[in-house]
């Protein structure tokens, strides 16, 4: 996607599918943004809160990295039972993804530690 010029800004497990081939595939492109320069940013704020960057909750212009948050929140969410600064509370688990670090569980593995990292 980001090869050409598409940055997805929603990536969690609901929109992640399998095809009859094992295959993945990626649903609900509704909160994409197109025609992406690789130095272009986007100002929306968009997205499902558990897997929102820094960038995007700060307003200050966010581009494909998002994607590359959200990838790990997903994986530390499959590796931990719930993504890394959940809380019921919208509002404060956006300032515990601005202001605290991710919580990297002992038990991780290494590859995974420093895949998170």
């Amino acid at each position: 996607m980001h090869k050409n010029g598409i940055v997805y800004r929603d990536l969690k497990p609901e929109n992640i599918l399998l095809d009859n081939k094992g295959h993945i595939r990626l649903t609900d492109f509704g909160l994409s943004k197109q025609n992406m320069g690789r130095y272009d940013q986007t100002l929306s704020f968009c997205g499902t809160p558990e897997y929102l960057s820094p960038d995007i909750i700060r307003g200050e212009g966010h581009s494909y990295d998002v994607d590359w948050w959200s990838l790990g929140a997903l994986v530390y969410e499959m590796l931990n039972g719930r993504p890394p600064h959940f809380n019921k509370d919208k509002t404060q688990m956006l300032r515990d993804i601005l202001e605290k670090p991710i919580p990297i569980n002992k038990d991780f593995s290494k590859e995974a530690k420093s895949f998170l990292r």
